[in-house]
This record gives C-alpha cells, structure tokens and sequence, in this order.
C-alpha cells in the first residue's frame, strides 16, 4: 500500500510556489538598541570603530621588547590593569607586570605568561623562549573600523545586540514587524471561558497560532471564531486585508459543504489549493486578497502546526526580509519501530533524548493522529520521514527536525 497522489506536489514545490509570489516589504523603522532583539535588520551595519582599539594583553604576565627577551634579566618597572594603563615607554631591558586586557604600553611587543618567568624583586628572568607578538591583541583583531559586522536581513540574536553594544552603537534600522491577523472557522468551536454545546469543542488553534507568531516577533491580530457563514467569512477577510500583511486561518479549506473560506477567497482574491505529499497537513491552501497573503490550514491541531512550520513560518520570515534559514535537521538512532505509507513524508512527533555520554536519540510519542495535540506537547522534534520509507526499526537512523531549531 502506498499513499501517492499524482495531483499532490512535494513540500519543497510548495516552498518554492509559496516564495515566487511573495514580495518582501521594505518598510524600517529606528529602534533602540534594547528593543531590537528578535527584529530584523533592514540595512548592513558597518563598524564605527576599531575593536579592540589599542593593542592589550591575552594573559596575566609581563610585556617586553622580544629584541629583550635573550637578557639575563629585565627590570619591572610598573603594572599596568585593564583600564590602568602604564603611561611611560618601554625602553631597553625593561618589562612590565601586565593583566588580561591591559593595554600594552609603548615600546612593548611581546607578553610573556607569568608561568614562565622566574621573579627575583624587581626584576625577572624568562624561563623558555618566546615569539614575537606572542599574547597581544593586536588593534582591529575582533573587527575593524569600517567592516560590515551584520549584515540586512539577519534576525537580531542576544548576542548580535552584545556586538553592537561593544561597538557604541545605541539604535538600528530594523524592518518593521509584520501584522498578521488569524481567526479559526467552524460553528463547531467554542471560545475558551464559554460553556460548549454537546457538539463542540474549545478552540485551541489561536492560541497555538499566537504562541507560533510571537515567537517570531510579529504583531498578531486574533480576530477569534468565525462561524460558518460566508458573510460573516468575507467581511472577517476584508476587515483583516485593510490592516494586515498576511492572513492565517484555521478550519473550513477542504471541500465540504460548509467549508466557506475557499469559496469566498476565490470570490474576492486569488487562491491555490495544494494537496501536499505529507503528513500530517495534507491539505494547504495559499493566495491573496490584493496584496495580502493568505493562508488557510486544517482545523487539526497537529496537521496546522506542522504545516505552520513548514510553510507558513518560513513565508513569513521571507515576507520580513529576513536571510533565508535552513531549518536543523540531523540524524541519530530511533529507539522505536515506526510505519508509513509510502508516497509522501511525515513528520511523526519525537522526543530527542540523551544518553549517559549525552548521545542523542529518538523515540516517538505513540499514536500520531492528526487531532492529538497533547503528542506535539510531550515532544520537541520531528521525526522527518521521506517519501519512500515504509517502516523504521528500532536502532534505524532517522533524520529529526527539533523545535528549537524551528523558531
């Protein structure tokens, strides 16, 4: 048995589709540098400064002219700290005591480490040989005035914000965050603080969706449960088109009777329906309404998340600008038998676990059906399964797509 579809396209066909008719918006705004975590840079920024700006010591020991450095001894003739520098000139047979940072004074060279100097007073005497220039930081080392240091497009990372903090950089020019409304569809939904009818079930899909949005740092508009009327579906559409740059919503894109959503888009935009070769998520539907991108995933907990993942976030960081991110993916062991059909691939919920040496491995969450929710909860990767694996047994190496390295 297998599960080939010859009107389903590939993830990586979608991928490519959905990126074509994509546009990345070009608006920026200033913002302060303590703000600017997790944005994205709209121009390269260049060094204003040479770092480190004077040449200092990699170790505690002592400076000296290396022409000094075969001398029977050399006189200390002072310390120097990091931001205490020593102000006089380093002249023939002479050192001085140095620290970790210390800017190197003038005349010197060369730092010898303190383990490898015999100390008698006021004076010293090398114990092994040593090389010019050994253990000095030299001017521009770490990056030099004028060096693009980051460049347009990358995400803003706690360290990034470190570097430009080093270099005396208080704000940047980042692209302004992406406003993207969201709302589920089906009279079968119930809001949470409501009390459900005998045939309804609480909506989970937007607080998933506003979890998956912040976490991308982008403005989400929920505009909550929308019932299954195509007035109700077009003016939700046509409120979110006015303010928004994409649209997200959950439920009524398959071709049931009372699946309105792709029926109105094809009204008042333009619409592709895509069965996916994968699963969970098999179905994704992708357009716009004028300049807004849209794109409507299962009501399934599980299948939405997965195709959020896989489609939906990295349209939106391209929509952002943002450099182009490969999402990880590695190899280790599974530590449970695991079947499939053939003709498309799935990405079954796992749990990346270590060994007693830290060796990581796999194991499945147990049933993979695409309305548990609680599996995409207990777990914290993928288990990526190609199109023509049919089974894996214990021991088999799979590839894995950790959520961490997701966001």
């Amino acid at each position: 048995m297998d599960d080939y579809d010859n009107e389903s396209i590939s993830v990586a066909e979608a991928l490519r589709r959905i990126e074509s008719d994509l546009i990345p918006i070009t608006e920026s705004v200033q913002v302060a540098l303590r703000s600017a975590l997790g944005q994205v840079l709209a121009q390269d920024v260049c060094s204003p400064i040479n770092v480190p700006a004077f040449p200092n010591s990699a170790m505690d020991g002592y400076a000296l002219r290396h022409c000094d450095a075969a001398a029977p001894r050399l006189r200390v003739v002072g310390t120097a700290f990091a931001g205490k520098p020593y102000a006089q000139v380093i002249h023939l047979d002479e050192c001085l005591r140095i620290f970790t940072g210390a800017m190197l004074p003038e005349g010197a060279d060369t730092v010898v480490m303190q383990e490898y100097v015999q100390t008698d007073g006021e004076s010293i005497q090398l114990t092994t040989a040593c090389t010019l220039g050994q253990f000095v930081i030299k001017v521009g080392d770490d990056v030099k005035a004028g060096q693009i240091i980051l460049r347009a497009g990358k995400r803003l990372l706690p360290a990034d914000l470190g570097l430009l903090a080093s270099l005396g950089i208080t704000e940047v020019a980042v692209k302004r965050r992406l406003r993207v409304a969201y709302f589920s569809t089906g009279d079968e939904l119930c809001a949470l603080g409501e009390v459900p009818k005998p045939s309804q079930i609480y909506d989970s899909n937007r607080y998933s969706l506003a979890g998956l949005l912040s976490r991308l740092n982008m403005d989400g508009l929920d505009m909550g449960i929308i019932p299954d009327d195509p007035v109700a579906v077009e003016n939700a559409f046509s409120h979110a088109a006015r303010d928004c740059d994409a649209i997200i919503t959950s439920g009524g894109v398959s071709v049931g009777d009372a699946d309105f959503v792709t029926t109105v888009l094809r009204k008042i935009g333009q619409i592709h329906f895509w069965k996916i070769a994968m699963k969970p998520g098999r179905p994704l539907t992708f357009g716009k309404i004028q300049k807004v991108v849209f794109f409507g995933l299962s009501g399934n907990p599980v299948s939405m998340i997965s195709t959020f993942y896989q489609f939906v976030q990295p349209a939106l960081r391209y929509l952002q600008g943002q450099q182009k991110v490969q999402a990880l993916r590695f190899q280790v062991p599974c530590l449970s038998p695991l079947k499939k059909l053939q003709g498309r691939v799935e990405f079954q919920r796992g749990i990346l676990v270590p060994d007693e040496q830290g060796k990581l491995s796999v194991r499945s969450t147990g049933k993979q059906a695409a309305n548990m929710l609680s599996s995409v909860s207990q777990a914290n990767c993928f288990i990526v399964l190609p199109v023509e694996c049919r089974e894996v047994a214990v021991g088999d190496v799979v590839w894995v797509e950790p959520f961490e390295g997701l966001i």
